[in-house]
């Protein structure tokens, strides 16, 4: 056996709810989409320490249109039982309070890639479900309960459990409340195991801020009671401001062929202390069982740890290998994301100029239904980010560039449109928890392939352009700060875009191509 050092976060970037499954030699982790698609990205290893993207699971099978910054897909669970995997799922409708129309599904495939069966509706009583598979047969959902009574405060008070009927595709029987949280509150995210005589619930507490937790509790029987662990939480950076990992919680576990068990939980890594600009991210840990049957972890604390190790039977480095390069030949790299609709070939288009993809506006940068974006997550602190375009706009109304992208209320965009007075020209817009603004810099430009980058130090930003077949960057308005990037439920994005406000589908842009260097590991 072998010790390896690996540095923590193992999925760094949005990368966000993470669930661990291991089916024969390999381990999966799934993670939430939310608002991008195709959604419930899933990540294979055959050790631990190194993991690959190897699919996505939701496309068509779900309308994201018209949902909420925040909404869509939550906190997926990923199980494997009689030869079929099964992910079940949340789709959120509405966040507003104090109701949460939190739709929960399930569909299964013989194989982690499908195909995928259709829908299954569950329940709305409560988000993160999780299907649990019984040694006698029977199989049983959790999910946290919702109660939009409580004036104030914590609507999540605590977790519920009803058997699945799988011939019948639906739920049945009482529905058993097992438990009611502790005072860390906001009580979510219950995963079940069977381990020794016991049921085990492992649930995440304390919100997905600075108080979140993992909270376990245990019994006898899968209906309760469940006695709570007396030195809970077994896992928090609630009360250490000095670990490099912060908000750390919702967690799963999974054990080896060598007997060690593991935990996958999330976390962030706060740039100076302030912002999480890359989103919730998926950390690991070793965990133990003690002599009385609690679950803890191996280095004898209850903390984040950013730097650890993970027991493996043969030699293993860590990579991480951020970098990433499209130049749209043949088919859209598997790393793209689209927000609420899939990037398809009614506004992608890689046929009809070789070695290009050809971007077809849609709405408004601000869209919730038709916003044809297509992006990455920022994986990085420092990256440089490029694209070559080919566009023509006509309008002040159309525009097709490179931006940075956290949501429909905070983002920074240069982009190329139409001036009565200039022609085509560059200009750069932001907007900032949604106070919207452009810089006052319009700058014209010549005929041809514009070259568009983005250098980003931490919190700072800085976009260049340059004419084809120019060998100098010239930059387009001032640096910017970046930290407002940062919150809410998902990390930020990088990508391409193409907006007409006159007439949707009225112009389009062709993208040479696109590439990401991350630079954090340089």
């Amino acid at each position: 056996m072998y010790q390896t050092k690996i540095t923590n976060p193992i999925l760094p970037g949005f990368n966000p709810d993470p669930y661990i499954l291991k089916v024969e030699d390999t381990y999966y982790i799934a993670v939430s989409s939310f608002e991008w698609l195709p959604g419930v990205r899933i990540y294979q290893s055959k050790d631990l320490v190194n993991w690959e993207h190897e699919t996505d699971i939701l496309s068509n099978q779900v309308d994201l249109r018209g949902n909420p910054q925040n909404g869509s897909i939550w906190a997926p669970q990923l199980s494997y039982s009689e030869g079929l995997f099964f992910l079940v799922y949340t789709d959120v409708k509405s966040t507003k309070r104090p109701f949460k129309d939190s739709h929960n599904y399930l569909i299964s495939a013989p194989s982690i890639n499908g195909p995928w069966s259709t829908p299954v509706y569950l329940n709305s009583s409560g988000f993160d479900p999780s299907l649990f598979h019984d040694r006698d047969g029977r199989k049983w959902l959790l999910n946290e309960i919702w109660d939009y009574r409580i004036e104030t405060g914590n609507k999540s008070v605590g977790v519920v459990l009803q058997e699945y009927d799988p011939e019948n595709h639906l739920l049945t029987g009482p529905v058993y409340k097992i438990f009611d949280g502790t005072e860390l509150a906001k009580t979510e995210a219950p995963h079940i195991y069977r381990h020794n005589d016991y049921y085990y619930l492992i649930t995440a507490e304390g919100g997905t801020g600075s108080g979140h937790s993992v909270t376990v509790c245990r019994a006898r029987e899968i209906t309760g009671p469940y006695e709570l662990d007396p030195h809970y939480p077994m896992l928090t950076a609630s009360d250490k401001p000095e670990s490099p990992l912060q908000c750390s919680g919702h967690g799963s576990i999974v054990q080896t062929p060598l007997g060690n068990w593991y935990m996958v939980y999330l976390c962030t890594r706060p740039l100076m202390g302030k912002a999480a600009i890359l989103g919730r991210e998926t950390a690991i840990q070793e965990v133990y069982w003690t002599e009385d049957g609690w679950l803890r972890l191996v280095d004898g604390g209850n903390g984040p740890l950013a730097e650890t190790e993970i027991i493996t039977a043969e030699p293993v480095v860590q990579m991480k290998d951020t970098n990433f390069r499209d130049n749209f030949t043949g088919v859209l790299d598997k790393e793209w994301n689209s927000l609420r609709i899939l990037a398809d070939d009614s506004w992608c288009d890689l046929t009809s100029r070789e070695g290009y993809l050809r971007v077809i506006s849609g709405d408004s940068i601000q869209s919730l239904f038709e916003h044809h974006i297509l992006a990455i997550r920022q994986k990085d602190f420092q990256f440089h980010a490029f694209t070559k375009i080919d566009y023509t706009p006509k309008t002040y109304n159309q525009m097709a560039g490179l931006l940075l992208y956290l949501n429909d209320s905070n983002y920074l965009y240069a982009y190329l449109t139409y001036d009565e007075e200039k022609g085509r020209v560059l200009r750069l817009m932001k907007c900032r928890d949604g106070e919207f603004s452009l810089t006052p810099d319009i700058i014209p430009t010549e005929d041809g392939q514009v070259e568009l980058k983005i250098e980003v130090n931490g919190p700072v930003g800085n976009y260049y352009y340059r004419m084809a077949g120019d060998n100098l960057w010239h930059g387009i308005g001032e640096s910017q700060d970046l930290l407002f990037l940062a919150g809410g439920f998902t990390g930020n994005f990088v990508g391409i875009a193409v907006h007409d406000m006159d007439r949707k589908a009225g112009s389009y842009a062709d993208f040479d191509f696109f590439e990401y260097r991350g630079l954090d590991s340089l």
